[in-house]
């Protein structure tokens, strides 16, 4: 897949989701979880202990054929390169690198990198950076990403930190392309409640849809 279209299909579904957990088994339960909500965007973050071994797990299973399955907290270039060769689609980071930036770009996968002040997003649209993650979100809130389009429209922003249910709708509305669910979403996972999980990431796409289809 090109990484145009990686990009497109990403945006179009609207939520990426954001697995951290204890352990490999964890992680494949809420990717699990997730599977049937109609989120396609999985970022698996190198928090997770092997998390090599869960993205490649996710990409030789079938039913995750139509997900987009990438890698996050990526923050160097030798873990950018073991995430590709594991199968990541995209590279997420919470902060800008060149080295993670020139890899991606060698590879012609997306590179979302992580910033708070228009300096760092300048920096890292100058750098390569296809999407700016305005991280943490929950420092600024939805209104911040008006504020950036001003003088940065052609800025593709991807909130994460702080993103919820309730709060998804204002972000769109404010002019994220897509939201990033982390914690609110796989937070059931710790009572092993992974229904509620499903519940959860297909209430973030209605949010989602719902904004988009006011701003029409």
């Amino acid at each position: 897949m090109k990484k145009e279209e990686t990009i497109d299909q990403l945006i179009q579904c609207g939520v990426l989701a954001v697995l951290r957990a204890p352990n490999k088994e964890s992680a494949l339960l809420m990717a699990n979880a997730i599977l049937p909500s109609g989120v396609k965007g999985l970022e698996i973050t190198y928090t997770i202990p092997k998390a090599s071994e869960v993205i490649q797990a996710l990409r030789e299973d079938k039913r995750f054929a139509s997900c987009l399955i990438g890698a996050g907290t990526v923050l160097d270039k030798e873990t950018a390169k073991d995430a590709i060769l594991h199968g990541a689609m995209f590279i997420v980071s919470p902060s800008f690198d060149n080295g993670v930036a020139n890899i991606a770009k060698q590879e012609n996968i997306p590179y979302f990198a992580g910033c708070l002040t228009p300096t760092e997003i300048v920096m890292a649209l100058r750098g390569g950076a296809d999407l700016i993650k305005i991280f943490p979100g929950d420092v600024v809130g939805p209104h911040y990403l008006k504020d950036i389009h001003g003088p940065l429209p052609e800025a593709k922003l991807l909130p994460s930190g702080g993103v919820s249910i309730e709060n998804a709708g204002e972000w769109i509305k404010n002019g994220a392309v897509m939201v990033s669910a982390g914690g609110s979403l796989t937070a059931p996972a710790k009572d092993g409640n992974y229904p509620e999980i499903t519940k959860r990431a297909k209430q973030f796409l209605e949010e989602v849809q719902k904004a988009r289809a006011l701003l029409k």
